[in-house]
């Protein structure tokens, strides 16, 4: 066997040095875990893609994969593979998560010391889900179209009805978006209704904003478009929304109506049977923390972590959202959704006809 020469070995030890650095290389790589969650698309996916994912992926070497969709989609991809689960967590507006809950879709978020910290309007099922952000539905006007008709801005959920604005109000359906329904069940309050009981409200309804209506729209996607064109002057939509508008330089405005805006919390469950237990659990709780929640805050999402404390540019952000939270209204998911299918029938039937 032939020896190596003194003039070749360094060569051969730098071969060898490169083979195992893509040796190591390649076992890290196959290390990695990937958890896949399901959640909204659009500026919110980016956001967290940007702001919160990234500290939890380096400190845990995990890839982060979202599955996009309205809250809508996220929980029938879960019913659809509940037996074997293609997402670990999924986010969903509360009132769907609150079904999703009582599907069996999700195992309790086990850090009792995370759900301490949090709003207790957004847990949902004591410890089966948990806000990970929350807003609130409440009313937004184009400011170009109300300066050129001289229109004061609006106070009240009522002010959808105002005659004034014939043609200009735009109306996410009931049956496909939590901002309509929010909107809807206030005027149903006001009028004397409760969660459980809507029809005298539906007809009043056909009798008084359905005249103002230009509009049904499935999603609040649509909204960006029409208040570009100078279609839609007043709106259901929430604060973040609007956060999101002002970053595309749109004229747009959120008021917190004197009857109260609406909780709105974006909650998160670990999917049951995921096939990453122990790592989505940690997953959960990060999102839960300070420092993930600030994250989000730098792109507009309100917290739903109490110990949340603004840097200097979000201080007013956050400033409104505390006020917001002062006479914010909570919905009686268990009353709605209850009614919900006949709801959801009776206003195509009515209403978007």
């Amino acid at each position: 066997m032939k020896s190596v020469s003194v003039k070749k070995r360094p060569a051969v030890m730098a071969c060898m040095l490169a083979v195992a650095g893509m040796l190591a290389g390649a076992n890290a790589s196959a290390e990695q875990k990937t958890l896949y969650l399901g959640m909204n698309g659009g500026d919110m996916q980016r956001g967290f893609e940007e702001h919160v994912f990234p500290a939890f992926e380096k400190a845990n070497n995990v890839k982060i994969v979202v599955v996009p969709g309205t809250s809508t989609d996220v929980l029938a991809k879960a019913q659809a593979f509940k037996d074997k689960p293609q997402m670990h967590i999924m986010f969903l507006d509360d009132g769907i998560m609150n079904r999703a809950t009582k599907m069996g879709l999700c195992e309790p978020i086990k850090d009792d010391k995370a759900l301490s910290e949090l709003y207790p309007e957004t847990l949902i099922g004591k410890n089966m889900a948990a806000g990970v952000v929350t807003t609130m539905t409440g009313l937004a006007y184009n400011t170009k179209l109300f300066k050129e008709n001289n229109w004061a801005p609006p106070t009240s959920w009522k002010d959808l009805a105002d005659p004034k604005y014939k043609g200009k109000v735009v109306f996410q359906s009931v049956a496909s978006s939590t901002y309509g329904l929010h909107a809807f069940m206030m005027l149903n309050r006001i009028d004397g209704g409760d969660d459980s009981n809507y029809q005298d409200a539906l007809t009043k309804f056909k009798d008084t904003v359905a005249k103002n209506v230009v509009a049904y729209v499935p999603s609040s996607a649509k909204i960006s478009e029409m208040t570009q064109t100078g279609e839609a002057a007043l709106f259901p939509l929430t604060p973040t929304a609007i956060y999101s508008l002002k970053e595309k330089k749109l004229p747009v405005e959120y008021v917190d109506p004197k009857e109260g805006s609406v909780l709105l919390a974006v909650a998160q469950c670990v999917i049951a049977n995921n096939s990453e237990p122990e790592l989505a659990q940690k997953l959960a709780s990060y999102l839960l923390s300070v420092s993930a929640q600030e994250g989000a805050l730098k792109f507009g999402q309100y917290p739903s972590n109490k110990n949340v404390a603004a840097k200097t540019e979000h201080k007013e952000l956050l400033g409104d959202f505390e006020k917001y939270m002062k006479h914010v209204v909570v919905m009686d998911w268990d009353a709605i959704n209850k009614v919900r299918p006949k709801l959801n029938r009776d206003w195509k039937e009515q209403i978007e006809r």
